[in-house]
């Protein structure tokens, strides 16, 4: 069974697309600029599939209308721009769009036919395939322009799995980019005084992402929480009970069956959350407040684990322990549809070789393999308060890690890995755990990764996506590293 949670915003991106090509050839072969431009169009079909907004520039054939196009080109709130290769085309048309352009460009080169007919080839037939003629010269004019040689596609304008699936990419990667520009993370409380690792430079969020955090005060969702109505718990509560399992307890003695009072106070916390969401407009929170012991302030930053992990399942990141780092991380795996729950290392299993992955705070329910338990907590290790807590582990098969730290300099880093979430027990702790595999073992795996220097958190996604996110890191001008198990 997997747990599924309404999406709180569509998944959106801005994509440009035009096409290249060479004005001489309209007069010297009729009806060739109708036939490109009806592959510019199956292009724009193929890639509005992928679910994002396209904005056709047409066809861009000299100089003058490229330097006419990049106003509009600027002007267009874009994420990603597609480059369509039609035919030769001198980089004329393009110099001054890689120049000035502040978005990822992406050059695409899809050949209408697999090869040509050389028994019957014409000089137009060639002109209609010559698609990638003009890479080797725009990938040199980036260079002398400053710009890293763009990303290709290359291959078949239809039936290429290959190059339809490096089109999906691109058109995740964006959605990723449109919502990182200008996301609202909210913020309040502090980390928790002795992770060093946690202290996030708040202006250098912005300068990277381009994303605003908002400090957001506990007060206003104590407040909040005392406006929730006993017809809103009950109903909170019956959702709540549909989505998870609540199990006897098993060996660990701080754990009990979920109470009906740790149910009602995960349920009122959960309503008030949402409100709290909407008062700020947030696209994320990451949060860590202790409060005077027994006071309204600790029992609302203890009970907030169930709402966190319904709203992270909503495509809402979500995170403990004041890490605005790893909230960052869970909005990209999110993005890309791959999860995103908070996590860091548990205890290695040295005789069947993996290490526990997991937390005790909010995770994406939609990852879970099968249903999701609920169970209450005497106590939470190294934090205030009790309640109500989450534990699963990530669905079986392939797992991506995506922790961002800070270097020495002041920069921040992707550290990305790839591994997978074996079948097997976690222990019954009311906390998340995964028996993560890492090739080639599990403590070459583990020194690997620590030698990145990582914070300790990390964001834990399902499938094999390391070169996606390496290729999300190289457009913002992070450094990425993927911690490869042939390495």
């Amino acid at each position: 069974m997997t747990t599924t949670v309404t999406r709180r915003k569509p998944l959106a991106a801005n994509v440009g697309i035009f096409g290249v090509g060479l004005d001489v050839y309209w007069d010297q072969f009729p009806g060739l600029e109708e036939a490109l431009m009806d592959y510019l169009d199956a292009f724009d079909r193929q890639v509005r599939a992928q679910g994002v907004t396209t904005i056709n520039f047409g066809m861009i054939d000299n100089a003058h209308a490229a330097y006419a196009a990049l106003p509009r080109l600027k002007a267009a709130n874009l994420d990603l721009v597609f480059v369509d290769m039609l035919t030769y085309a001198t980089s004329s048309t393009f110099g001054v769009l890689i120049r000035d352009l502040d978005v990822p460009v992406v050059l695409v080169a899809l050949q209408p036919l697999s090869h040509l007919d050389y028994a019957h080839a014409t000089i137009e037939m060639q002109l209609k395939n010559d698609n990638v003629c003009s890479l080797p010269e725009f990938a040199g004019v980036a260079v002398r322009m400053g710009k890293p040689v763009p990303p290709m596609i290359i291959g078949t304008l239809e039936g290429d799995e290959r190059a339809e699936a490096d089109v999906a990419e691109w058109c995740r990667i964006a959605r990723v980019l449109h919502d990182l520009k200008g996301a609202r993370i909210g913020h309040f409380g502090h980390p928790i005084e002795a992770m060093l690792d946690m202290h996030t430079d708040q202006t250098a969020l912005t300068a990277a992402f381009g994303l605003h955090v908002v400090q957001t005060e506990l007060d206003d969702l104590v407040r909040l929480a005392c406006e929730v109505t006993d017809d809103q718990i009950a109903a909170q509560s019956t959702q709540i009970l549909t989505m998870f399992d609540t199990p006897d307890p098993q060996s660990d003695p701080l754990t009990l069956r979920l109470t009906e009072e740790d149910l009602g106070s995960a349920a009122r916390m959960t309503v008030a959350l949402d409100a709290f969401v909407e008062a700020y407009d947030l696209d994320g929170l990451a949060y860590y407040y202790r409060g005077e012991p027994g006071s309204e302030r600790e029992r609302a930053a203890a009970n907030l684990i169930v709402g966190n992990s319904l709203l992270c399942a909503s495509g809402f990141p979500m995170c403990g322990e004041s890490d605005l780092k790893t909230c960052i991380a869970m909005l990209i795996l999110d993005r890309l549809e791959i999860g995103g729950s908070f996590a860091e290392f548990h205890p290695v299993d040295f005789e069947e070789d993996f290490v526990l992955v997991g937390h005790d705070g909010p995770h994406h329910l939609a990852v879970a393999e099968g249903k999701p338990v609920l169970r209450s907590l005497t106590k939470y290790h190294g934090k205030p308060g009790a309640g109500a807590s989450v534990e699963f582990k990530l669905k079986e098969g392939p797992i991506t890690m995506l922790g961002i730290t800070s270097t020495y300099d002041g920069r921040f880093k992707f550290v990305i890995a790839e591994g997978e979430s074996a079948a097997g027990l976690i222990p019954a702790t009311g906390n998340t755990n995964t028996r993560g595999v890492f090739k080639p073992d599990a403590v070459t795996f583990l020194k690997r990764w620590l030698a990145e220097g990582p914070t300790h958190h990390f964001a834990l996604g399902i499938g094999h996506h390391a070169q996606t996110i390496r290729k999300i890191g190289e457009v913002l001008g992070i450094e990425s590293v993927v911690v490869t198990r042939d390495r």
